[in-house]
């Protein structure tokens, strides 16, 4: 996606809720909603902060590259081993997301 000046637009929608656990949860949450829509969602690069300290970003998916290619689908800090991401849908050009 480019903008008038090339490159590409990000949005910042800030959620307010009172701790980490549920920001990560809420964000997972409308990631996957938004993955629905559009297959421009970066999982990797979805990330949750304090308000007061918004330059400190928390990770919500784990997001590893996996050995046989992909990225890992489950939330950050998980026991499980890594899995890669359900329902892969390729953008319109053929890369995977």
């Amino acid at each position: 996606m480019s903008g008038r000046n090339g490159g590409r637009w990000v949005i910042h929608l800030p959620i307010g809720v009172p701790d980490l656990l549920r920001a990560r949860v809420f964000a997972r949450t409308a990631t996957r909603l938004l993955l629905q829509l559009s297959r421009t969602v970066d999982v990797g690069e979805v990330t949750v902060s304090r308000e007061d300290e918004q330059g400190v970003h928390h990770r919500v998916f784990c997001d590893r590259l996996l050995a046989g290619g992909g990225r890992c689908a489950l939330p950050t800090e998980h026991r499980a081993p890594c899995t890669a991401r359900r329902n892969q849908r390729p953008y319109r050009d053929g890369r995977a997301w």
